[in-house]
């Protein structure tokens, strides 16, 4: 048994082309990448490439949730202004609350590189005792969005930071992560000891 709590993740990839195949899905392999860089816990995924339609968006997340009990799902694509991004839609429709602090904080971190960033729709929201969260569709936006800029002066929080503790309030797991690459952020009074690996 593992010291530390296993966590179930959704991940779900939107895009018409990819999931048609006329190229290679980017979203999941990237997402799967960082994540198990970041997290110390064991891992089960769950994965979804489907096509920029807004009820199969929906009806995916309801399972991942719903069926898969995942604690945790991440989408990638479908987020800008463009007639068929519409998983900002398809993921509100399934929520019970948003949580605007993290699509807001995406774009504080995109527009250190681009204008364009203003355009994108990323939301969070929770549903039962899951959390969702819309990532950006790009690999390198993937990665700066979750773990930051702490190269930068000032450095730059990464929304991931704030995604263990936001678990522990609704009761899912408890996540941990390699401060090497996201350093989590709990007050101290949510902070747990840790916990010896049971013996082999």
């Amino acid at each position: 048994m593992s010291e530390h709590d296993s966590v179930r993740i959704g991940l779900v990839s939107v895009s018409d082309r990819a999931s048609s195949g006329v190229y290679p899905d980017q979203g999941i392999p990237s997402l799967q990448q960082w994540l198990s860089r970041a997290l110390r816990n064991p891992v089960a995924w769950a994965t979804r490439l489907i096509p920029d339609e807004r009820e199969a968006i929906s009806t995916a997340l309801r399972e991942l949730v719903d069926d898969e009990r995942c604690d945790l799902v991440l989408t990638t694509g479908g987020t800008g202004p463009a007639p068929r991004d519409v998983t900002p839609e398809a993921t509100l429709a399934v929520a019970d609350r948003e949580m605007p602090g993290f699509g807001e904080q995406m774009r504080q971190i995109s527009l250190r590189f681009v204008p364009t960033a203003i355009l994108s729709r990323q939301v969070a929201v929770i549903r039962g005792r899951a959390l969702i969260v819309n990532l950006p569709g790009q690999p390198k936006s993937i990665a700066e969005t979750l773990e930051g800029l702490p190269a930068a002066t000032p450095p730059v929080h990464g929304i991931f930071a704030a995604v263990p503790y936001c678990i522990d309030l609704i009761g899912g797991p408890y996540l941990e992560t390699d401060e090497s690459v996201c350093k989590a952020f709990r007050p101290k009074s949510a902070l747990r000891p840790p916990r010896a690996a049971a013996p082999t």
